[in-house]
């Protein structure tokens, strides 16, 4: 049995090592005793976070315990989808440079190769001005939070304008599985995109190919733990 905390400042420093988050993004997983609550680290370089760093935050998006840390301002991102989510275990929110430019385009991410059928056959576009107009573009209240879970919805993925992205998945390995290989896939349509065609993948495909089995789960994580150690060593 793997232990929460271990694994979510695990996946803190594999974002960071894998170009998914830089100084700034989070991840977070729901409680394993309590679904009412949530573990996230205090607000650090993703890169730094170990397991002291974790704590225990309330679905107000709030510490359950009083604490003069520094915090994520963006904590109701993760409360307000495990509100509207019960399915939803980890949520990953994220900037990575190879996302980004769908983010300011518009243009739709799709899956292009096998492991980022994970991601799902749609990606759908949050955009902040919607309800709220202009924001310094923080998603600080419940009322964003929430707005943010209605355009994620049943999907494993939603892009948001101008900002960057959010991944969910039933477990934090999953969670950075996702992460990792819908970024990879951002990068490598883009790359496609200046050859002239993208050969994206059918519906009928990401169906077959999209669940994430829990050997591919593991070798994955495996693999990045790995790739981490040489870079702590």
């Amino acid at each position: 049995m793997t232990d929460p905390a271990a694994d979510l400042a695990l996946a803190n420093r594999i974002l960071s090592r894998e170009n998914v988050m830089d100084a700034f993004g989070h991840i977070s997983c729901r409680h394993p005793d309590d679904p009412g609550r949530f573990l996230i680290s205090t607000a650090l370089p993703p890169i730094v976070v170990r397991e002291s760093d974790i704590i225990e935050y309330t679905m107000d998006g709030a510490p359950a315990q009083p604490t003069d840390k520094p915090l994520y301002s963006e904590a109701v991102i993760h409360s307000e989808i495990y509100k509207a989510r019960p399915d939803v275990h980890a949520v990953c929110h994220h900037h990575a440079p190879a996302i980004l430019p769908f983010c300011v385009s518009g243009t739709p991410l799709r899956p292009i190769f096998q492991t980022a059928a994970s991601m799902g056959d749609n990606i759908p576009f949050w955009d902040s001005q919607d309800d709220f107009g202009d924001t310094n573009l923080l998603l600080t209240t419940s009322e964003h939070g929430a707005s943010l879970a209605r355009a994620l919805g049943s999907n494993w993925m939603v892009l948001m304008r101008r900002h960057g992205a959010t991944v969910v998945g039933r477990t934090v390995r999953e969670t950075v599985f996702r992460a990792m290989h819908s970024t990879a896939n951002a990068a490598a349509q883009l790359q496609a995109t200046l050859l002239g065609h993208v050969d994206v993948l059918t519906a009928g495909e990401v169906t077959m190919a999209g669940g994430i089995g829990k050997g591919a789960v593991d070798r994955n994580w495996a693999y990045a733990v790995a790739r981490l150690q040489q870079t702590e060593r």
